[in-house]
């Protein structure tokens, strides 16, 4: 609760400990001036928030191509918002010579996390890892996305649900391109995986690795 002001003219201000992030506020009187007439005034000052978007018409992918040298081979972070009203979409995709690959993919309105080993013969327990997460996400609404690696422990998280495994190994045997494609597989695909629609709607802050790629997109 919040006390007011006693007068016409002066102002009362109050400074969250903490931020707030959501997309209404509902203020509720309690209680008014006795002395005065009844009124309230409100004024709310957001906090500092730098928005990148790019938009795909479901016929478009965003390469990025990094320097091995400057990458560390047992971290990874990457982040994301996205909407879109198509239920189907690849969101990231990023592959190697042998067909390992690892691809983020909209499926009937959930979100996918496929982890794949193209040499099964050599790691038929590990060949395959394949999580979920979400429900309803072509709401056209922003959602946001999470991925981060760091030796073999993996956390996946979408809108703050968060799904945390052991990746037993996969990290090491997966052997992949320095590159990754937003939005879509670029052709040739050595993983198989064509027949998978690319991604119509919007992607906001793109990170990789604190990396900001749309930013990087615009200045060339």
């Amino acid at each position: 609760a919040f006390s007011g002001n006693t007068n016409a003219d002066s102002v009362v201000y109050y400074k969250l400990q903490h931020s707030i992030k959501a997309r209404f506020l509902r203020f509720v009187p309690l209680d008014w001036n006795p002395n005065g007439r009844i009124g309230m005034r409100i004024e709310v000052y957001g906090c500092t928030y730098r928005s990148e978007v790019v938009g795909f018409d479901g016929k478009s992918c965003l390469i990025y191509t990094f320097n091995q040298k400057l990458m560390s081979a047992l971290k990874d972070v990457i982040s994301l918002k996205f909407k879109t009203m198509q239920s189907d979409g690849i969101l990231l995709h990023r592959e190697g010579q042998n067909g390992d690959h690892i691809t983020l993919e909209l499926i009937k309105g959930k979100l996918s996390l496929l982890i794949n080993l193209g040499d099964t013969k050599s790691h038929p327990s590990n060949a395959q890892i394949n999580i979920t997460l979400g429900s309803l996400l072509d709401d056209q609404h922003w959602h946001s996305v999470l991925i981060e690696h760091f030796n073999n422990q993996v956390n996946f998280t979408v809108d703050k649900h968060t799904h945390h495994f052991h990746a037993k190994g996969e990290f090491n045997y997966l052997d992949l391109d320095y590159e990754l494609s937003f939005g879509g597989i670029p052709v040739p695909g050595k993983s198989g995986t064509l027949s998978h629609r690319n991604f119509h709607g919007c992607f906001e802050n793109i990170y990789y690795n604190g990396v900001n790629i749309i930013d990087l997109a615009r200045r060339h």
